[in-house]
């Protein structure tokens, strides 16, 4: 048996123990399984199993993680580009074990905010509570990023690392974030972009076409980076800022990628989801993952696309743009004096 057929076969064996693979579809009412909340919104993702998954993750993520610490290391480091001091501050779910533990006092906060859906994960967060007193005052709330249960102009900073992109109205949470910012307060979030896991998506379409003759969402939509500048402008952010960065992790077999996912609770929550992955198609999946991807060591790829995002809540103290028309030297004027330009 090929190495690959092994691990997909093992990939099936945890599809078996834990009743999914790739997550199968729940229904709890009439309502959530046309995808419609109770005023008739449409609902890509399903809250309460994303809830789950956060339960299921609280005891399966890693002490450390490479890829979320170099996410939360990545986004930490923008608030030593700020010259003023985030007294108090919120971290939203997601990834938010990592940015505790990488904080190492940037920022100037003083009290920090951490809030989850899951109330395992919270839990496991207050029991990790280090006690060294080099930590800020450390506050615990189990909470909804898509129902914000903050104070308006309570907040300094708002940190999200990894967690946003499974809401179901992302620029109505970025408002209430806003809206819970003080005046010139700072927002910070990092979101999963549509390139990440191109190679798991590629293997799972080839692998449905083939055994199945079509294909069936099992994968998450996520944001383009050209929608991110919109997102901070929708929600009325001030000076927003976007860069997006790619990471490749390297993974034995598919089945330690589906680990991985399960860990950071990153797997699939979308409302409208075949609730069945077949035997052949689980195969397929994993065989063609490793013929179209592996590398000379064996191992697959995965990319992760992370977009991050910056913007502030209106303060006059901020810079703004000039009116339109207010420009005292137009582009002729400059062209002479600099002269014309060389192909």
């Amino acid at each position: 048996m090929s190495s690959s057929s092994a691990a997909a076969r093992r990939l099936l064996l945890l599809r078996h123990r834990h009743g999914h693979l790739l997550p199968k579809r729940h229904f709890s009412s009439s309502s959530a399984a046309d995808g419609l909340d109770d005023g008739g919104r449409v609902k890509i993702f399903d809250r309460d199993l994303k809830r789950r998954h956060r339960d299921r993750a609280a005891w399966a993520m890693r002490e450390t993680d490479g890829l979320v610490d170099a996410v939360a290391e990545n986004l930490l480091d923008r608030l030593e580009d700020c010259r003023k001091a985030f007294p108090s501050a919120l971290c939203l779910g997601g990834s938010a074990g990592a940015v505790r533990r990488l904080l190492r006092g940037r920022g100037g906060i003083e009290r920090l905010i951490m809030m989850d859906m899951s109330a395992d994960m919270v839990k496991k967060w207050r029991e990790s509570e280090n006690g060294t007193g080099d930590e800020p005052e450390m506050h615990f709330v189990v909470g909804d990023e898509e129902f914000l249960p903050i104070k308006e102009s309570s907040q300094d900073l708002i940190i999200s690392c990894l967690g946003l992109h499974w809401t179901n109205d992302l620029p109505g949470a970025m408002i209430q974030c806003r809206l819970a910012l003080q005046p010139d307060g700072l927002f910070l979030a990092a979101i999963l972009g549509g390139e990440t896991l191109k190679e798991l998506r590629i293997a799972c379409t080839v692998a449905q076409m083939e055994r199945e003759g079509g294909i069936s969402p099992r994968m998450s939509p996520l944001a383009q980076v050209r929608d991110a500048g919109n997102l901070l402008t929708r929600a009325g952010f001030t000076l927003p800022g976007v860069d997006v960065d790619q990471y490749t992790v390297k993974y034995n077999n598919a089945l330690e990628l589906v680990e991985h996912l399960r860990a950071m609770g990153e797997t699939n929550a979308l409302f409208q989801r075949n609730p069945v992955l077949k035997r052949d198609t689980a195969l397929a999946t994993a065989a063609i993952y490793q013929s179209m991807f592996g590398l000379e060591d064996g191992s697959i790829p995965a990319t992760f696309q992370v977009i991050y995002m910056t913007g502030w809540r209106e303060h006059p103290s901020q810079q703004k743009a000039k009116r339109r028309g207010s420009a005292t030297i137009s582009f002729s004027d400059i062209q002479k004096q600099f002269g014309p330009s060389e192909n």
